[in-house]
């Protein structure tokens, strides 16, 4: 290791370890803080020593990379058990310590977590059977324990992010199956700007003449418009201290997709977005107050997630905003809830449905098929739909009268008959939209037909349908 590497992990292992005394060192008390600092400093040390004779395929010394993920994690509110796990994350997979020696050093926490981030290994298995049993542990390990998603995407990012060393098929499967898998599960966890990210990142492998392309379109943009920008954010800073509002304006550029690529044609309205933060809700509806005086609304644009948040937990009021020449997208939140926002479940405070989380892990894992890729895309696109009582009920976007149904209670899935939507009634195959109130009428006998699988989208709807059917076949053969 050269001195220009030593002083590059010496700042990064100075930085987690002011991060997790920030995050954390309120919290605890003297005692288990030093404690905290002490198991770190051993972590920091075992990893160093394990990898100490490994280079990656690009001539990094291996260490750097635990460093980094731990370093993305510390960023991102995770304690100190989730960063030594990221510092230990490839000791089991590629050095003599065993997983028994990390829970005899470190408990049983962290073998856990270093676990769903370790493969299965089985000379008799294929491949693509030990990438399925690998996908499986992991959810089965996330439903105990939702760190271990969140350690992968960190070692994803990283992953992805230094990956020009392999070879280009080997870099095409992994960005395909970061797409597929990751990013939807990213999104469930409200971690938007991670699966934004990660996506980006995998797109940049698999299209890089277009992600070329749209660089050089957002480069342009960006100098085309800067000091319309500056204008518009200073007027808007202005009438917010005059209103005694203390806000600050950040910018953002959307990160590269496929979709933006396709809206590159529609210009600054698509492709920027300009964030509002302020400190209180109320002070949200101040500024968005100030705004629309300022400039003209475009109608029919305003979103306010703020008091219903959006299914995955984002909390933002969103508008879109005519500023002379510019049509922009506005988005104010809290300071606090951009926190939210960045880093979903692992923020402190955040409303996580783990319940909801769960129920998808168990849905996904008695699948149709090991990986079920399509219904973790269908996930991470939701609706939000109100039951009789007025009690919201998410469901994947898509969803029939059908899926509500077995959503709410197996038996009433199975004895449905109709549905009444919006007090209108409908067959249980009609799709579902944001914001739909729905009541399911009972048969007095199950009513489950074959074609009830193509109306059906969720896994748990699938799945139930599948069972029950099955069932039924199996008590004809019987009898007969």
């Amino acid at each position: 290791m050269t001195e220009a590497d030593r002083r590059v992990e010496q700042r990064m292992v100075n930085e987690i370890m002011e991060l997790l005394v920030t995050h954390y060192g309120g919290g605890l008390s003297e005692e288990e803080l030093d404690l905290g600092i002490e198991s770190l400093q051993l972590a920091i040390e075992m990893a160093r020593e394990a990898h100490s004779n490994q280079v990656r395929k690009s001539g990094e010394p291996y260490f750097f990379h635990p460093l980094r993920v731990a370093h993305r994690a510390a960023r991102h509110w995770m304690d100190f058990a989730s960063i030594i796990a990221c510092l230990l994350h490839d000791v089991v997979e590629d050095t003599p310590i065993t997983l028994e020696d990390v829970e005899e050093t470190f408990g049983e926490e962290v073998a856990l977590l270093v676990n769903g981030l370790t493969k299965v290994a089985a000379a008799e298995l294929s491949r693509e059977v030990l990438k399925a049993e690998t996908y499986r542990k992991t959810l089965l390990l996330a439903i105990e324990d939702v760190r271990v998603l969140c350690l992968k995407f960190w070692d994803r990012m990283d992953n992805l992010e230094t990956i020009s060393a392999l070879n280009p098929s080997k870099q095409a499967f992994i960005a395909e199956e970061t797409r597929k898998i990751y990013v939807p599960l990213a999104l469930h966890l409200g971690m938007g700007s991670v699966a934004a990210r990660m996506e980006a990142l995998s797109l940049v492998i698999l299209y890089p003449a277009r992600a070329d392309r749209y660089s050089r379109v957002i480069r342009a943009l960006q100098t085309q418009t800067g000091a319309g920008l500056r204008r518009i954010r200073a007027n808007i800073n202005q009438a917010c201290e005059h209103q005694k509002l203390d806000v600050t304006l950040k910018d953002r550029w959307r990160p590269f997709s496929i979709a933006a690529v396709r809206e590159i044609g529609r210009g600054l309205a698509t492709l920027y977005t300009l964030e509002i933060h302020v400190d209180a809700t109320m002070d949200a509806y101040m500024a968005l107050g100030v705004l629309h005086r300022l400039y003209n609304p475009i109608p029919g644009k305003l979103r306010d997630h703020l008091i219903v948040p959006s299914p995955f937990g984002y909390q933002s009021l969103k508008t879109s905003i005519q500023a002379g020449e510019y049509r922009l997208r506005v988005e104010i939140t809290t300071r606090k809830l951009a926190r939210f926002n960045e880093s979903g479940v692992l923020t402190p405070g955040f409303e996580f449905r783990r319940k909801n989380f769960q129920e998808l892990m168990h849905s996904l894992l008695e699948g149709e098929s090991a990986i079920d890729t399509a219904s973790l895309r269908l996930a991470s696109a939701s609706i939000q739909v109100y039951t009789p009582k007025g009690e919201i009920c998410s469901l994947p976007e898509g969803s029939s009268a059908l899926d509500f149904a077995f959503a709410i209670h197996e038996k009433l899935g199975l004895y449905a008959r109709r549905a009444r939507i919006n007090g209108q009634t409908r067959q249980l195959k009609t799709r579902l939209l944001d914001g739909d109130q729905v009541q399911i009428e009972r048969s007095d006998n199950p009513g489950v037909q074959p074609k009830w699988l193509d109306w059906a989208v969720t896994p748990r709807a699938r799945n139930q349908i599948r069972r029950y059917l099955s069932g039924l076949v199996k008590e004809t053969k019987e009898k007969n």
